[in-house]
């Protein structure tokens, strides 16, 4: 468990929410889902793989050429053990609220 400053930027929180529940996304899945520009999700997406949290994949599909993504092993482990540390820093939830 360990707080990752390279996940905690919002857009890069939700990318590695969005793919850690769907497994792999289509690239532009994920820019409509987070309401972003290719441009900036391709920024954060390259931050992300070159942390080695993020991969992507090429295929041809309709006569043109999409982008999966997907979080590696290592990524997924970062993502959970941010969302951990993220919760013992706000400590246990209260049912009243």
């Amino acid at each position: 468990m360990s707080f990752d400053t390279t996940i905690h930027a919002p857009n890069r929180l939700r990318i590695c929410a969005l793919l850690d529940t769907a497994g792999e996304a289509e690239f532009g899945r994920v820019q409509r889902q987070l309401d972003v520009s290719a441009s900036v999700l391709s920024k954060h997406v390259t931050v992300l793989m070159d942390a080695g949290y993020v991969e992507q994949r090429k295929a041809v599909r309709d006569t043109r050429q999409r982008v999966w993504l997907c979080l590696t092993r290592q990524g997924r482990e970062a993502y959970r053990g941010h969302l951990a540390a993220l919760r013992a820093i706000v400590g246990p939830s209260d049912p009243a609220l």
